[in-house]
């Protein structure tokens, strides 16, 4: 009878250390998800702000989803993003010169996929706050690329 507690309680602490194990991995990988997504809303900011529409839409996972100003758009591919972006006329538009994220906050996460509350502010030639925005971006792993997949914003 001893040795029967005894191997019960041995095997119990096994599989609590083996779940234990199971749970660190699994909490493990979201946070390297977590650091791929921010990492990924870097790249996104820092080609946006170089005015690169090709290194910008290279930042992005396709299908990509954007909605604002009251309407959804949806591209299939970078080429077609590319074609669509224009920054001569978004520059004349809104007297944008560059942006920053003035905050990101994580509101979910799982494998391949990291929800980030963002708030971010365009400036203009002058360094003077022109606009600030929040949104929500769904960050994607999709086939090893960490990217911006939807976008939902309260800019125009």
């Amino acid at each position: 009878m001893k040795h029967a507690i005894t191997r019960f309680a041995v095997g119990s602490l096994l599989i609590v250390i083996g779940v234990g194990a199971v749970i660190g991995l699994a909490h493990a990988q979201e946070k390297l998800d977590e650091t791929a997504a921010m990492t990924a809303l870097d790249e996104f900011m820092t080609e946006f702000n170089a005015r690169d529409d090709a290194a910008w839409a290279k930042t992005l996972n396709y299908p990509h989803v954007r909605i604002a100003g009251g309407e959804v758009r949806v591209w299939q591919d970078a080429e077609e993003y590319t074609a669509y972006m224009d920054f001569d006329r978004f520059i004349e538009q809104t007297g944008w010169d560059h942006s920053v994220w003035d905050s990101r906050t994580i509101v979910q996460s799982g494998k391949d996929k990291v929800h980030i509350a963002v708030q971010f502010s365009r400036y203009d030639k002058d360094d003077k706050k022109i606009a600030m925005y929040e949104s929500l971006y769904v960050v994607t792993n999709r086939d090893g690329h960490w990217g911006t997949q939807a976008r939902s914003s309260f800019a125009p």
